[in-house]
């Protein structure tokens, strides 16, 4: 049987213009959740996480950067500026 996550039901909260959620005492001390945690959207929808788990793996950083689509065109221009010839000379 494949590892199912926990679901917990939780309600929202007024904090004044801003809403929050109550998260159970057990689940605090499980994951350690201290005063700040981050809250990242997913395709599934929001992770929350503890600041202090905040690194990332290897693998993570890369389908991240992959996620970005970046494009590389410029950076030939850059490699063709004549700035290593002159590191040559030291």
């Amino acid at each position: 049987m494949e590892n199912q996550p926990r679901v917990n039901d939780v309600k929202l909260i007024s904090i004044g213009n801003s809403k929050g959620v109550r998260i159970p005492k057990a689940l605090l001390q499980k994951y350690n959740l201290k005063d700040t945690l981050f809250i990242e959207e997913t395709e599934r929808g929001l992770l929350l996480r503890n600041k202090e788990g905040n690194k990332l793996s290897w693998e993570n950083t890369y389908k991240a950067m992959a996620d970005e689509k970046e494009r590389w065109d410029d950076l030939d221009i850059t490699l063709q500026d004549g700035l290593e010839d002159e590191d040559a000379g030291l």
